[in-house]
């Protein structure tokens, strides 16, 4: 299983990380200068492997790179920016 790479997939809003034939996905809405990442979801099959937080810290670091205002409705996501 290569769960290494995440892919951006700006047209879709999300960020993908595929493993096992399954994907982990982090989704986000984007409106200016400003990013809202709005549902993290890893299936089953993958759970407990660390893969929404390491979603979730590329998201995150992506965001800050290209200086936007974050903000999460995503409750898992939520934990990372307090």
């Amino acid at each position: 299983m290569t769960t290494d790479e995440i892919i951006h997939q700006a047209w879709n809003q999300r960020f993908v990380l595929a493993g096992d034939g399954e994907q982990a996905l982090l989704d986000y809405q984007l409106a200016g200068n400003t990013i809202n990442f709005t549902n993290t979801f890893v299936p089953p099959e993958l759970r407990g492997k660390g893969l929404a937080e390491k979603l979730v810290r590329h998201g995150l670091a992506w965001a800050r790179e290209q200086h936007l205002t974050i903000h999460a409705s995503c409750w898992y996501v939520k934990k990372f920016l307090d």
